[in-house]
């Protein structure tokens, strides 16, 4: 007979319950079968007549298991008072489900406990001292009553818990214990167990418990404190939760994963994943070495499966997230730059800053008239079509749509007051962008328009305007972007080293240092131009100090050749 019993709390799968079972028996341990009393008692017996071959199984008194209910600790208790009672050379009872798992061959498992013969292998842990905790109530679950299902009458649960708050109702914990919380898939000795459910005080305990939330995460948990001389705070069993509190479901695509644990027994197993069950049940010889159990070694897969589900991956909307502003892990999923006024004041800007960088340079892709792909392109990656009323329909959603689809390949676009500026808070709040802006820049195309006076001093009046409201986006405390930004007048003092500061930013594919820089417009009468509008009435200071004299125009007018870097 062997030193190990096993306690199976049962309610679906029946024929998975059955299988492991056997493989429980095979290697001489005694099995306990407890099923939910929900199950029809058709199926019940039909259950109970398939496993009658086998005098190492038997059936505990069933009682109604409800999530959170007493019932699984009445099951838990039945269980174990019969493997107790009809098993006298059982030395550790280790407490399943239907849908537990072994993993590692039963003779590895009965060795090590006989290794740790006064071990008992129970999560227990004080409330001060756990994280665990899903739905708000920590201590509150050991000094309230609730007699309402969570689950089943929500409602009349939290109105409940509201009013027991208000009134200041607690309960009084028993004499002599302290509550303890854990995994409710534990191991004991057969002392431990025995002396628990063999307590004088045993009514006490279970009308107080009857009434804590969640009693089979801290009724033995609890109790085992009082008798136990050496508790290991910790399960056999490989048990995982999400963020919501729900366990992790082992399906065949897990079968290195759980080999990798090294653990015992796994919670809880897909019924219907074949490959997991073939393998550990039937074919577990030499399929992991003894090594003690380590689920920390997978603790990393499933931290990045969480935050996977929770997160998502930068720039990649989901359902879940997208109809949530802020909930989104990132805007977009590549860095990518926004150049302001720079095609305005630079001849062929965009060509020459595709050859320094070797990067993808867009024209103006929120352009009123459509979005200006690099090369006259009308349809980009990921079907993104150039029509600017598609793209208007929902800029933010375009723009990490185009960034998504080219993502390794840095995006460069030009971008400027006469733009769809819905895009503006998206920018500035994207830590993905750089933007470079040279304010007042707008104004050059004005300048070398043909157009009418009184039309141009209109334009201009709205675009500075326009500018003016982005800026003030720009410098928000909400803003996450690389921003950089000069008036066009410190620009043309010094264009240089702003190109150099910007190209670094980017990472450019050739030299580090600018050897040549783009042709800057002819800007001789600019000054004037300017003075013209003030003296129409209408006041361009975005530009900064850009003096009448015409100082800049002279200075560039040797200049049709790029500059050099001496």
């Amino acid at each position: 007979m062997s030193s190990l019993g096993i306690l199976m709390l049962v309610h679906t799968a029946l024929h998975r319950a059955e299988q492991v079972a056997r493989h429980w028996t095979a290697s001489g341990c005694p099995v306990v079968i407890h099923v939910d009393q929900k199950v029809s008692d058709k199926v019940y017996s039909d259950f109970v007549t398939a496993c009658a071959d086998e005098p190492l199984i038997r059936f505990s008194d069933r009682h109604v298991c409800e999530w959170g209910g007493w019932g699984i600790v009445a099951a838990s208790q039945s269980a174990a008072e019969l493997m107790l009672e009809a098993f006298p050379d059982v030395h550790h009872v280790y407490l399943s489900s239907g849908a537990c798992l072994p993993l590692r061959p039963v003779d590895e498992l009965i060795d090590y406990l006989l290794d740790r013969p006064r071990v008992d292998f129970i999560e227990s842990a004080t409330t001060a001292d756990v994280s665990w905790t899903i739905g708000g109530l920590d201590q509150e679950r050991f000094t309230l009553r609730f007699p309402f299902s969570w689950r089943k009458n929500r409602k009349l649960f939290d109105a409940y818990v509201k009013f027991q708050r208000a009134t200041g109702m607690r309960r009084r914990i028993p004499d002599g214990i302290m509550p303890h919380m854990g995994s409710q898939w534990w191991c004991l000795t057969r002392q431990t167990l025995s002396a628990v459910l063999q307590d004088p005080r045993r009514q006490t305990y279970d009308r107080y418990f009857r009434r804590v939330w969640i009693p089979d995460e801290s009724y033995f948990q609890t109790l085992s404190r009082l008798y136990s001389t050496h508790i290991e705070s910790r399960s056999l069993t490989l048990s995982k939760f999400d963020y919501q509190g729900r366990p992790h479901i082992y399906y065949d695509d897990h079968l290195q994963l759980l080999r990798r644990s090294d653990c015992f027994v796994a919670r809880k197993a897909w019924s219907h994943a074949d490959r997991l069950y073939q393998a550990f049940l039937t074919d577990q010889a030499g399929a992991m070495k003894p090594a003690e159990p380590n689920p920390g070694k997978i603790d990393r897969v499933f931290s990045k499966a969480v935050e996977r589900r929770t997160r998502g991956r930068d720039g990649l909307y989901m359902q879940s997230r997208f109809p949530r502003h802020g909930s989104e892990n990132g805007l977009t999923s590549f860095p990518y730059s926004v150049f302001q006024g720079f095609a305005e004041l630079f001849e062929d800007f965009e060509q020459w800053l595709t050859e320094t960088t070797g990067t993808r340079v867009h024209g103006h892709l929120f352009g009123p008239e459509r979005a200006e792909f690099s090369g006259g392109e009308t349809i980009i990656n990921g079907a993104l079509s150039d029509c600017a009323v598609l793209r208007d329909y929902n800029p933010t959603a375009f723009l990490s749509n185009l960034v998504w689809n080219t993502r390794g390949e840095r995006q460069c676009f030009q971008f400027g007051p006469g733009d769809t500026q819905k895009i503006n808070w998206f920018l500035a709040r994207d830590k993905n962008a750089q933007i470079s802006v040279i304010t007042g820049a707008w104004a050059i195309p004005l300048f070398r328009s043909n157009l009418n006076f009184a039309d141009i001093r209109t334009a201009a009046a709205h675009l500075q305007q326009v500018e003016a409201k982005q800026i003030e986006v720009l410098r928000s405390v909400w803003a996450k972007a690389r921003i950089r930004s000069w008036s066009l007048a410190d620009f043309v003092e010094s264009p240089m080293e702003p190109l150099q500061l910007v190209i670094e930013e980017i990472g450019t594919v050739h030299a580090s240092h600018l050897t040549e820089a783009p042709t800057m417009v002819d800007l001789s009468g600019f000054g004037k131009f300017l003075q013209n509008l003030k003296n129409q009435g209408m006041h361009p200071y975005m530009m900064g100090d850009f003096p009448t004299d015409d100082v800049f125009g002279t200075r560039i007018r040797p200049y049709r050749k790029p500059y050099l870097v001496q």
